[in-house]
This record gives structure tokens, sequence and C-alpha cells, in this order.
């Protein structure tokens, strides 16, 4: 068994790379248990995560099942319009919480659930003659579970 606690803190990003590929290569051979803060770090090394909240396990989950430990699925949208939208009418679509202004013609938009909502939201523009410049899902990240489940 080998026990790593912030293994690649204060390390350039070459280093950085050659300690996870060390750490990969270990345990194939070995257990290896890697303590980290560094979200991303445990996404490109990890099988399983484990998250630890106050001494409490938040969750314990293989790496490609972990977004199963929040209950509601949260989605980020970037969408680009031609011109500001009406912000009222843009809430009302099911399961969109927030929208918020990012830059220029750029949106923000925070909703929850499993059903993607970017064709509610190009639905939305078209029947508001906006045109849409860009629209992009972020995906949901380990960093975001991590928030989640020890933000309370």
């Amino acid at each position: 068994m080998l026990i790593l606690d912030e293994a690649t803190s204060g390390l350039d990003p070459n280093q950085i790379i050659e300690i996870r590929n060390l750490i990969i290569e270990a345990g194939k051979e070995k257990t290896v248990m890697f303590s980290t803060h560094i979200m991303q770090e445990a996404e490109a090394v990890c099988d399983r995560i484990i998250i630890i909240n106050n001494g409490k396990i938040m969750a314990d989950e293989l790496k490609n099942n972990i977004h199963s430990v929040i209950k509601k699925r949260r989605q980020i949208i970037k969408i680009e319009f031609d011109r500001k939208p009406d912000l009222p009418e843009l809430l009302k679509i099911e399961g969109i919480l927030d929208v918020k202004p990012a830059s220029g013609d750029l949106w923000l938009i925070e909703a929850e659930g499993e059903e993607d909502v970017r064709p509610a939201i190009f639905s939305f523009a078209v029947k508001n003659n906006l045109t849409v410049l860009s629209l992009q899902k972020e995906e949901s990240n380990l960093e975001e579970v991590f928030r989640h489940l020890t933000n309370g």
C-alpha cells in the first residue's frame, strides 16, 4: 500500500504529469491512497473517489459514478445571443434556476435536472427572434460534486 498526501503540490506542470504517471503505474500493482484538495488531480489519477467533510465520508464511489451522489443534477449552459434576451421569460423555461450575464451578450444559465435544457433554450431563442451565436453545455466535474457535498 502506498499513501500519498498532496503528492503534486508545488510541482511544475511537467513534474505533475510525471507523478501522475508514477501513481497510475503503482496503482496497477498496489493500493494507492491519494489525498488531495485539487479535484483535477483526483480525476486524473483515481479510479475511486472518497469525499470526506469534517471527518465524515460524504461519498465513496467509482470515479465514473461519483455524480450519482447528487440527487438533482445541475447544468451550466453558456449561450451567446445577438442581443439581451427577455430574462423573466427565459427563467420560465422548466428546469432553469438562474440566468447571469457573463460578458457582452454571453449568458450563464444554471439549470437543474437530467434533461438537457439546450433544446428548450434554442426554441425560446427562435420564438423571441434571437440569434444564437454560441451554445455550450459545461460538463459537471468532481469539483462541483465536492462543493455540493461539503457546502450543505
